[in-house]
């Protein structure tokens, strides 16, 4: 994808119409039809949920402790956040395929199902106390969330899945064929996003960014986990989205509701790169104190 974006082809203008058909259709047809065929009853839930909720409640703690020293203003503060706790969920869906096959990418979709609503709840939350964007209230979080593509797409998986409906008739094949695309080109869409070119300035942002998305927050789940009864491939995964990087939504997020745009931009092009190191360590590190 950054080569694609280096050499011009196809032009600029496609790429942003390639990450909206990924985001808003292949990604969700690929979750529904996931959840949707998938055996989730074994799947713990409860252990799941309060991993998660503990690693963001946590986190979130820990960034506003530390807010002064990690953030001069209120917008660059922001991005910081978010570089803190967002997650890219195109490279954590084929991260779990790739690694862990239909198993895995059926409970990183449940994980997901569970990340999205109350990291969006956070984030925007963050704007609105550290921004004082006070025109932002709880019906527009509410649209947000409602509207929310992965969102929608895991509440349909799940409950075709729960009510025994399934994908009747030619709905599986087309969704089976549809959702095969939305891996390849969002994996594609994260490399043309990177522009290291663009990286300046910010320095005690990113890296306080960086260090709570790639040291505190899997420090954090693994103490939690610690604590619960969890299946190994269910820990596993969890500590996959505990590592990823930001997401490239941090910045539409940060451009519409007053953030430091550029520094999300480099703190996500920056983390992106590192990710290629700090995921495949820290999973061998879970991996060896089970």
């Amino acid at each position: 994808g950054s080569f694609l974006r280096y050499i011009k082809f196809p032009e600029d203008h496609f790429w942003p119409q390639v990450e909206r058909l990924t985001y808003f259709v292949l990604m969700p047809a690929m979750l529904v039809f996931k959840l949707a065929t998938a055996d989730i009853g074994d799947t713990p839930l409860l252990p799941t949920l309060i991993s998660i909720v503990g690693m963001l409640l946590l986190g979130t703690l820990v960034l506003f402790l530390f807010r002064n020293l990690f953030a001069k203003t209120g917008p660059a503060f922001t991005s910081v956040y978010q570089g803190g706790i967002r997650f890219n969920t195109y490279i954590g869906l084929a991260c779990a395929d790739a690694l862990y096959g239909d198993a895995g990418l059926i409970i990183a979709a449940i994980v997901i199902a569970i990340l999205i609503p109350i990291i969006n709840v956070l984030c925007v939350s963050v704007f609105y106390l550290v921004v004082h964007k006070g025109e932002l209230g709880p019906k527009s979080l509410l649209a947000m969330l409602i509207k929310n593509p992965l969102i929608l797409g895991c509440v349909l998986g799940i409950t075709l899945n729960q009510t025994g409906i399934g994908l009747p008739g030619w709905s599986e094949n087309t969704l089976s064929l549809t959702s095969s695309a939305a891996l390849p080109l969002g994996i594609l869409a994260v490399g043309v996003a990177l522009d290291v070119r663009a990286i300046r300035g910010g320095t005690r942002e990113i890296l306080s960014a960086t260090l709570v998305r790639f040291l505190v927050m899997p420090l954090i789940l693994l103490a939690v986990m610690s604590q619960l009864s969890i299946p190994h491939l269910n820990q596993q995964i969890l500590v996959l989205f505990a590592v990823l990087p930001t997401a490239t939504s941090a910045f539409i997020l940060a451009r519409q509701l007053g953030g430091d745009t550029v520094l999300m931009a480099n703190i996500t092009t920056i983390q992106t790169l590192l990710g290629f190191a700090f995921i495949p360590a820290w999973l061998t590190l879970a991996e060896n104190i089970r």
